[in-house]
């Protein structure tokens, strides 16, 4: 398996995630909601790297990474890989408290999350899943002119 198959996978979890999370939202389990889309950002821009020849990391925000490697993204791209990595620290320091709740203060998730959060979350991982699309889509098409499967 290729890193273009790789990505491509990534996308397609990603999409699903994302339709789970628009339910819980219409649910209003706004925690898991926070929790999914941290998920499908960062299997997102894990896809991202692959894309560009970069094994990602195994730790959950990979934001430091995109902006080390900017360079290897077409300039569209690049011009928003620091929205791409601060939408990633963010979700990222939800995980937790999302799943667990915060533990100090003995609060469930439920307590800690709003309608507004959800929908914050879910914005940017949608804003997240069309940027990478593009990018897939775009290093496909390069990838079949060069006679490369995608």
């Amino acid at each position: 398996m290729n890193n273009l198959e790789l990505a491509r996978s990534h996308i397609n979890q990603a999409l699903e995630i994302v339709r789970q999370a628009t339910e819980a939202l219409e649910g209003g389990n706004y925690p898991y909601v926070v929790r999914q889309c941290q998920e499908t950002v960062e299997l997102l821009l894990k896809a991202a790297l692959r894309i560009v020849g970069i094994e990602p990391p195994k730790w959950h925000d990979v934001g430091p990474v995109l902006r080390r490697e900017r360079a290897r993204f077409p300039a569209w791209f690049q011009e928003r890989v620091d929205e791409l990595a601060s939408i990633s620290r963010s979700l990222r320091k939800e995980r937790e408290a999302a799943m667990y709740g915060d533990e100090e203060s003995g609060l469930p998730p439920e307590e800690l999350y709003t309608r507004m959060d959800a929908e914050k979350a879910l914005r940017d991982a949608k804003i997240t899943l069309e940027l990478v699309r593009q990018l897939y889509e775009e290093a496909a098409r390069l990838s079949r002119g060069a006679g490369g499967e995608a």
